[in-house]
This record gives C-alpha cells, structure tokens and sequence, in this order.
C-alpha cells in the first residue's frame, strides 16, 4: 500500500497562507494522511525529489512578488539548469491566495502551477485562486477546492481499511503540550528577555535588542496624529544598510491585555512550562525559550490584539461548556456564516482577545496546551529606515506615525506596534526594542550625476531622508523632493533639516499643505506646476522618479 503522506508547503507574508496551510494539515490528520505543514523555505527544496504529494499554498504579495519566507525556495525553483522531468513522480495542487483590485492578481501561484507542471509535475486540480475581493473572501474559493482536492487524494489514497474519517465533532490533539515545572524549580540564570548575543548577522531567528536612544513627537500637540522619530542604537550588532532598506521591529503586548488575558484563562502568569510536541518531527517554535513562563509566552509570542480568523472560533467551538456560545462559534466557522463573522470580526476590528470577553464560558475551559493552535504568533513590523549610516553611524531613526482610530466598537483601535514603541521612554533607564534589518524594494542610482525626483507625502517622506542624508554625504546635489502634509505650522517633518538642505544648495523642495488655505493642495499639484523643471530632469538628465505614501 502507498505511504499516505502530504506534505504542504506555504509562503505566508500576513499569516493567512499560513492559516489556511494549518487548516490542510487538520483536514488531512482527520482523513488519516501523514501530514507535516512547513514554510517553504524551512523545507529542504532537494527533498521534493522524493515526496509523492504536496499542497502549495501561497499568497502574492506588492507587484506580484513571493513572500518573504518563499524567497529561496523560489529562486531555486527558476534556476536554468533543473531537468524537465526532475518532478516526475509527484503529485500536487496550487492553492493562491491574491488580490484582484491589484493587476498581478495570485502572480505567485499561477507561475508556481505552470513551473512545476514544466518540471513533470501531476497537477490534481486546477490552480485555485482565492480573492480578498470576494464577499466572503478567499474561502469563497478554497472551500469547494479543498472539497475536490479530498475527493483526489482518497481516490489515489484510500483510507486504510478498518479506519474511518475522524468526525468533525472530535477535537484532534493539539500541536505541543505544556508541562508545567514544579514552582520551587530552579530558575535558570539571566533574564529570558534578553536575546543571546548575536552569533551573525541579526535577523528574525536572532534579533538584536537595541536600546532606544530618543522618542520624540515630531506633529505639533495640537495636531490629531502623534508621529515620532525614534533612534536606535545598533552599535556592535553587525547591522549595515543603504537608502531604501526596511528596518523590522518585534513588537509585544501591552502588560494591561497580558494580565486580562491571563485572568480570563485562569493563568499564573508566573508558571514556568517547557513545550513537548505531539508528534515526533514536529519542531520546537524558535523564539520561545525553553523553558519559558507564561508572562513570556502572553506578553512576546501570542497575538492577542489581531483580528481572529475563522479557524479562531472553529477550534474554540470544541472548548464550550455552554450551548449558545458553542452554537455561534460553529455558526462563525461555518462557511454560511462568513459574513456574520467579518461583520462581528474584521469590520470593527475587533481584537482575539475582545473575542474571548464575548465568550466567558468557553473562554475559561481553553486547555492552555492549545494556547499555540489557537492564536497565531505575533509578527514583525516593517518600518522604512529614515536615517543613512553616513549621517548617523551606528543609528537606526524610523518616521512612525501611531495608529488609532475609532470603529463602531466604545474603544479605540490601536496599531500593536506602533502604540508600543511610542510608550517607550529611553529615560527610565535600559530600554530595548528586538529588531534586524531587511532589504527594501529601493534602489537609489550609482551613478552621481543622476538626478532624483522623489514624492514623499507625510511618513512616506521616511526613506527619502535616508536617501537624501545618504546622497548629501556623498556630494551628491541632484535632489529633487516633493513633500505634502496637513499645515506647515503641525506636521511638516523635519522642516529644519529641508531648509538648511535647500540653502546648502543640496535640495531642491517643493511642498504642498493641504488645509492651509481654501483650495486642497496636493503633491499632484505642485508636480503639475513644475511640469518644465520635472520633465527637463526626466528627459535630459535622465532622472530616477521614487514614490512612497
């Protein structure tokens, strides 16, 4: 009888892929497959040799570009010199995740499909496309999909005689258990929250913990949005980068939600537990320690401030004691109540654990072995780097605007990271914040004598003054900006610095303040107005034209 193993593999940039990849593996554990789910390039892509089914699942991200955890996988997938016939033996189906108000609409999945069909690859099914646009979203797509792709594979596949289908009313085994240390345990030496030293170049496996040397508001009180310019010091890490490079920032909960959390789930917050995985093979989740108290786990690793998902509230259904709250949770995870579900969900903004309050009765029965299955980790935040080495050696500086902004729910929605990074007071002592650097989607030109024209309305303007800080150091006088904000007098950034650049004869900037007067005045408009001076550096000088927002 053939080995029943899938594998399925996912390039996830905002987790959904990778929700829907977990949600395969289950749907697989149930038909009794051998399943193990990875990121793309956590496998070893040479192994694909030797496996006889997989699942792709992966989103397209920007302009049709791969995620980043597919990055590897993807270039060595388009090398030349693969044999035609290299992925004979398998069998698999492509499952997109896309966009279709964006012209590259599932770009990623429809290349990936015809690529490993040009390898000798049985393709299942048809590409499946699934569309952020649709009423229902995605799932609109993938339900009836993954329905086929189960009638395929237990045609090819069939269930081992004597088994059966687990019924969906059986709860499958979470991913790890937690075993709880005795509480007069010894403490290991040193403070979990302090990174190792890095061994490398820091990155998402090895962040560096760099102190926060300045936060400071740069709008005016008055003004309704609070943006900072914040510094870091990365002296020692290792850290380099050029204009247009993207600096990540780990980011954590607030200790308020952390002790709610643990409230409403009956946790000691200073319990300490080691994970065990269920299944042999299965790895351990690399940014915990281990051992790890359950203040670290709630406060570094659980997103407990992002919108749950619909395998959210499908998983949370099995913990309920009470009929009513186990009646709506099924009807959210079911595919007819996808619109109740973004209604109560994502229209408000509503937070998984705002979704635990409405939830008492289950909410205190969660196993807190299923604490990983049921919330996703928190993600890294992408921030333009706003400062050149050469202006500011061993500095990171980012432009952040806080988010905040009300839904029809009584509290303000507030962006995690962003809120979190302007708490931080570099005054009350050692303050640090977890963060590596990444290379951006821009490429400032070599050559010295072209010219630049860059438009950076409001925090958009962040990697133009790398870019200009950068260029100025160099010698560099082709500089060309286009800034826009509200009024001078509140949130034009870094004012000082543009003028004493002009007057310098570095920078020529142009700027539009849109409610100082009658009439809205955009960038749009003052580019119109200089359409000579524009179209003389793009025609004669050869001009590089960048556009942030």
């Amino acid at each position: 009888m053939a080995e029943r193993r899938l594998l399925v593999l996912f390039g996830s940039q905002t987790g959904t892929a990778q929700d829907t990849a977990e949600r395969i593996g289950r749907e697989a554990a149930r038909r009794r497959l051998h399943c193990r789910v990875e990121a793309l390039d956590s496998c070893d892509v040479a192994n694909l040799i030797h496996e006889p089914l997989v699942v792709f699942v992966c989103a397209t991200t920007g302009q049709g570009d791969p995620p980043d955890n597919m990055k590897m996988f993807w270039r060595f997938l388009f090398r030349k010199n693969l044999p035609p016939g290299s992925l004979c033996q398998l069998d698999y189906a492509v499952l997109g995740l896309g966009d279709s108000s964006y012209p590259k609409f599932n770009f990623v999945a429809k290349k990936l499909h015809k690529r490993v069909l040009q390898l000798g690859g049985n393709p299942l099914l048809p590409v499946a496309l699934g569309d952020d646009q649709h009423d229902l979203g995605p799932d609109a797509v993938v339900d009836p999909w993954l329905l086929a792709l189960w009638d395929k594979i237990l045609a090819l596949y069939p269930l081992p005689p004597g088994l059966e289908i687990i019924s969906p009313d059986i709860r499958l085994p979470p991913k790890y258990t937690l075993h709880y240390l005795p509480e007069d345990s010894p403490h290991p030496e040193g403070d979990l929250l302090r990174p190792a030293a890095p061994r490398a170049v820091p990155s998402e496996l090895h962040p560096f913990a760099a102190p926060v040397v300045s936060n400071q508001r740069v709008t005016a009180p008055s003004h309704f949005q609070d943006v900072r310019l914040m510094e870091f010091d990365v002296t020692g890490s290792g850290i380099t980068f050029s204009a247009g490079d993207v600096v990540m920032i780990q980011p954590q909960n607030c200790p308020e939600d952390v002790q709610q959390f643990c409230q409403l789930l009956h946790l000691d917050p200073d319990r300490r537990f080691v994970l065990k995985p269920t299944e042999p093979g299965t790895s351990l989740p690399p940014l915990l320690p281990q051992p790890c108290t359950i203040q670290h786990l709630v406060t570094h690793y659980l997103d407990i401030s992002c919108v749950p998902r619909r395998s959210f509230f499908e998983l949370l259904s099995y913990f309920s004691t009470n009929e009513l709250e186990r009646e709506k949770l099924q009807e959210f995870s079911s595919a007819q109540g996808q619109e109740e579900l973004y209604s109560y969900c994502n229209r408000p903004r509503r937070t998984t654990l705002e979704a635990l309050w409405d939830f008492p009765h289950t909410t205190c029965a969660i196993p807190a072995d299923y604490l990983l299955d049921l919330i996703p980790r928190i993600r890294p935040r992408a921030f333009s780097i706003a400062s050149s080495l050469l202006a500011h050696p061993d500095r990171i500086q980012i432009l952040m605007a806080v988010v905040q902004y009300k839904t029809r729910l009584s509290k303000p929605r507030r962006g995690l990271c962003s809120t979190w990074l302007a708490s931080l007071n570099p005054e009350q002592g050692d303050v640090r914040v977890p963060l590596w650097v990444k290379k951006g989607g821009m490429k400032f030109p070599a050559d010295a004598a072209t010219p630049v024209i860059m438009i950076g309305p409001g925090t958009g303007v962040a990697p133009f003054r790398a870019a200009i800080q950068e260029r100025v150091a160099q010698g560099r006088r082709g500089n060309c900006l286009f800034f826009g904000c509200r009024q001078k007098s509140k949130d034009f950034y870094c004012q000082a610095e543009w003028e004493e650049l002009v007057t310098k004869g570095f920078l020529t900037l142009f700027t539009a303040f849109s409610r100082d007067q009658e009439e809205k005045v955009y960038v749009q408009h003052r580019i119109q107005e200089n359409r000579r001076l524009v179209w003389e550096l793009l025609s004669s000088g050869n001009a590089h034209v960048y556009l942030a927002g």
